[in-house]
């Protein structure tokens, strides 16, 4: 059976007490109902009769994708045909402002997240629901589903020194929730005097993938381009603020990385003997696009074929990849880097000091149970 979204039926399910109300947006390329309509021609046709629509919001990579790279800002423009302001949240702001916020009642987020604490989404919407909350403007979320299943949690939870824009708030990497259930932690953890709707999916199972849902896919982010990058996302994404590609020249972003300094063969068969589950490893070489990080190099590596999506732990896949980069190229892989992402530098102290990689995931077990309870308490479904 079809998983229903919110934004399919939303006149039926708006709430009374926020009809007429004046409305923000936020919204991304990937806002898109069961038909691929974007939200905001919804919202349009809505405009007048469930609220009167007064501004849109967008997070990174823009409202329609406007930016490909993951860290160029956009600006604050005009929508051409509701004439109402676009406001960026990844350029001067990443926080709606005070005047950003004037005369609004409500604002709706309908984003797709993936399933990974560094990715940046849930973060707009924990800085969103600080402001709406300090401003007296109610939050409305618009559930969907996490694409890489709603039941399987991973990794160390995040160290408080640690915050930053990939990470704001106590969860771990994978975190088994949807967007809404985030929201909802959010609220009573952070922001307990915020006005928080979530308005919720029917059909949806946690056990589902995205593939399951019978929805279509839209890109949340232009190198998020299907269920096999976001599957291994978790794991990728901890090392891709270090001088390796994890997103070259081709339509398997995210499934490859590499350097020109790395032996691929050598790579792939270090990796191979550790027999991770739901995983092989096979040794490529491509060419990141211009514009792009050692773009136009030559870079070496290996590419990630998952072969169980069930077995596969993304994160500790990303572990053992940090751990065995470190190994054979020391400092020439800049680690350090993914301490924000990793969530904590004594985690990669472990890895400079060559500790099995296999001994510090198991010593994330008490992380791990800790979120089990934690999480219990918010769930939606």
């Amino acid at each position: 059976m079809t998983v229903q979204l919110p934004i399919d039926h939303l006149r039926e399910i708006w709430p009374r007490e926020l009809r007429d109300a004046r409305l923000g947006a936020l919204i991304h390329p990937a806002s898109v109902n069961s038909k691929l309509e974007h939200v905001s021609r919804i919202l349009k046709q809505e405009n007048g009769r469930l609220f009167r629509l007064a501004a849109l919001f967008g997070p990174q990579h823009g409202f329609r994708g406007e930016t490909q790279d993951n860290m160029i800002e956009w600006r604050s423009y005009e929508h051409p045909s509701l004439h109402i302001p676009i406001y960026s949240l990844y350029g001067e702001h990443r926080e709606p402002t005070p005047e950003m916020l004037h005369g609004l009642d409500a604002l709706l987020i309908d984003l797709q997240d993936v399933g990974a604490r560094y990715y940046t989404f849930v973060w707009t919407v924990f800085l969103c629901m600080r402001a709406c909350e300090a401003a007296g403007v109610a939050v409305v979320v618009l559930d969907r589903p996490n694409p890489i299943n709603g039941t399987t949690m991973e990794g160390p939870l995040l160290n408080p020194e640690y915050r930053s824009f990939v990470g704001m708030h106590p969860i771990p990497v994978r975190h088994g929730k949807t967007i809404g259930e985030l929201a909802t932690q959010f609220q009573q953890e952070a922001f307990p005097n915020c006005a928080l709707t979530v308005l919720p999916m029917k059909n949806w199972e946690r056990s589902m993938w995205f593939d399951d849902t019978g929805l279509p896919w839209a890109n949340p982010s232009p190198n998020m381009r299907n269920m096999v990058a976001a599957t291994v996302y978790p794991g990728v994404g901890a090392i891709e603020g270090t001088n390796i590609s994890v997103v070259g020249g081709s339509d398997t972003k995210l499934e490859q990385l590499g350097a020109p300094w790395i032996d691929g063969p050598a790579l792939a068969a270090a990796l191979n003997a550790s027999a991770l589950p739901g995983i092989r490893f096979y040794p490529v070489t491509f060419t990141p696009a211009a514009g792009s990080k050692l773009g136009g190099q030559a870079c070496h590596g290996v590419f990630l074929m998952v072969t169980d999506r069930d077995r596969l732990r993304p994160v500790r896949v990303g572990l053992h990849l940090a751990a065995t980069l470190s190994r054979l190229y020391g400092q020439q892989f800049t680690l350090e880097s993914a301490a924000y992402l990793f969530g904590s530098k004594s985690m990669l102290e472990k890895i400079r000091a060559g500790e099995d990689p296999s001994a510090i995931a198991a010593s994330w077990a008490a992380d791990e149970a800790k979120w089990r309870l934690t999480r219990a308490k918010y769930l939606l479904y």
